[in-house]
């Protein structure tokens, strides 16, 4: 396999952080996607309970707080993430009911139905789409509400370039029905599902590693790891590029029934 093939999953994980670190989003995203996605979620108060699981700096959770009323809480695993994230915070004076901790999105120490609302842009990955779904589940309300983006297929068939780059990164990447219906069978009813557009790759995601590349090799000149791991986010970048008609990121929203 050559370096620029590999997948994001085979850096050092310290590496990775320190990479998306100075970055706004660690994934597709925006702020009007992520106010979007808000519009279908109707029962939040300044009472509510909101949890961001695998919120990195905040980029998305922040614009949330900004159009929500109630207490919110991001989760990372890695301290640099909720250190920038708890900075963030102050820094748009939401301190007083924005926090960030760190935990692993597996142990989150949540009580049962102590959440209004779960958020989770371009993380739930980390822990499979349908066992994260079923396992934060507990945590929600009855008539509480999930909003998720999960990487997704377009189409039923594929180049094999990308459909094997794809099932080697993340083995679960699905059509969109069949991850409707995984929601249905996990206990949730599906109220809304929609294509993030590529603007949330393109210029929200890709354009700003433009300077944070050429950065990251001046830092770590010589280094050979380093050097795979821009390859390896360059390479993707292309593939998007060239096959963004097959598979994109898709916002999942459900309400636990």
């Amino acid at each position: 396999m050559n370096n620029d093939s590999k997948s994001i999953h085979e850096f050092d994980f310290n590496l990775i952080c320190e990479y998306f670190s100075s970055l706004e989003r660690q994934g597709p995203g925006s702020p009007e996607v992520t106010v979007k996605a808000l519009s279908f979620i109707d029962n939040l108060s300044d009472k509510s309970c909101i949890a961001d699981i695998g919120c990195g700096s905040g980029g998305q959770t922040m614009v949330l707080a900004q159009h929500t009323a109630g207490r919110l809480k991001g989760v990372d695993l890695f301290p640099l993430f909720i250190e920038l994230f708890n900075q963030n915070a102050c820094l748009l004076g939401l301190q007083n009911r924005v926090q960030g901790v760190v935990e692993s999105m597996d142990q989150l120490s949540f009580k049962d139905e102590e959440l209004d609302l779960i958020w989770s842009e371009g993380a739930i990955y980390h822990i499979g789409f349908q066992r994260g779904l079923a396992e934060w589940k507990r945590f929600l309300k009855t008539g509480g509400f999930i909003a998720v983006t999960e990487v997704s297929w377009f189409t039923e068939e594929r180049p094999s370039e990308i459909n094997d780059f794809w099932l080697d990164a993340y083995p679960e990447i699905d059509t969109i029905p069949r991850k409707v219906a995984q929601m249905q069978q996990t206990g949730y009813l599906p109220v809304a599902t929609f294509v993030l557009p590529e603007n949330c790759w393109t210029e929200h995601f890709y354009a700003p590693q433009a300077i944070a590349q050429e950065n990251f090799l001046k830092k770590y000149t010589g280094n050979s790891t380093v050097e795979s791991l821009i390859a390896s986010q360059r390479h993707e970048a292309q593939l998007f590029d060239k096959y963004k008609a097959y598979y994109g990121y898709v916002f999942y929203i459900g309400k636990k029934l």
